[in-house]
């Protein structure tokens, strides 16, 4: 029987997953289904129970339901504990069990598609939500110099922060005020404001000379992607975490990862 697996969010219909984990099943030879389900934003528990009930093997989570589904793991990867959050879900006996790709997804992006090394790098973070919070950590291990997490509300900013690992590896907590006269080697968008094309109240000095800018969000030239090309950055969209994420989870479902860079190349040409 071909395995089944899916992608739950809301909205859903936009998801280029189903298309990338086909690619990924052709590639290795996997016999396994993927598609979208949409979850009403208070029913999720209730269509995850009916997708094990229909005898589905796994599922990633997309918004907003990351938090959801780690309050409903029974396990928890290292990674999930300490994202706090979960992207991607196997079923195993009658047990849930999470997991959260996306840092590696991010950090594999950045550090082998891009060829950008992190570890002795100004690094700011933009957001303090949940794609925030799923990579603070990995970014926190690859050792940068500095690390620097800026929110409208610095509370959330310092909660994130508040993880870090004790006093060796530390992350420092920011309004986007206190931006100005700081510049950064990587900047990362972690917030939702492209989705909006809302531009964010940065500073353009905090590109430095070099700098790569990144923002999560693909398909689309948001507003920091233009404030960032304006001041002299190297832009980058989220596609390839996208796809690196999702080879993760393929490896936590079915034991082996697929190649990403055909993939990343397939996905962008559409």
């Amino acid at each position: 029987m071909t395995d089944k697996y899916a992608v739950i969010g809301n909205p859903i219909a936009h998801s280029k997953s189903p298309l990338i984990h086909e690619a990924f099943a052709k590639q290795t030879a996997q016999d396994m289904s993927y598609e979208r389900v949409f979850a009403p934003l208070n029913e999720f528990p209730a269509k995850v129970q009916d997708l094990i009930a229909k005898g589905y093997k796994g599922v990633n989570v997309t918004v907003p339901f990351k938090f959801e589904a780690y309050a409903l793991c029974t396990f928890l990867t290292d990674q999930a504990k300490l994202a706090g959050a979960v992207n991607t879900i196997k079923f195993v006996g009658n047990g849930i069990w999470g997991n959260n790709t996306d840092g590696e997804g991010l950090i594999q992006d950045i550090t082998h598609n891009l060829r950008t090394p992190i570890k002795g790098k100004r690094v700011l973070l933009l957001g303090a939500g949940g794609a925030a919070e799923g990579v603070f950590q990995p970014l926190l291990v690859m050792r940068p110099d500095l690390l620097v997490v800026a929110n409208r509300t610095i509370q959330k900013a310092e909660k994130i922060v508040s993880k870090s690992y004790g006093k060796a590896w530390q992350g420092k907590a920011s309004t986007f005020e206190d931006l100005e006269n700081h510049q950064f080697d990587i900047v990362i968008n972690a917030t939702s404001t492209g989705l909006t094309d809302t531009a964010l109240p940065i500073p353009d000095k905090i590109f430095a000379k070099g700098c790569l800018a990144y923002d999560m969000m693909y398909g689309r030239e948001t507003p920091f992607m233009k404030q960032a090309r304006a001041n002299g950055a190297r832009v980058v969209d989220g596609l390839g975490m996208l796809v690196e994420q999702a080879a993760e989870a393929f490896r936590y479902w079915r034991g082996v990862r697929p190649q990403t860079q055909p993939v990343i190349e397939m996905v962008r040409a559409l």
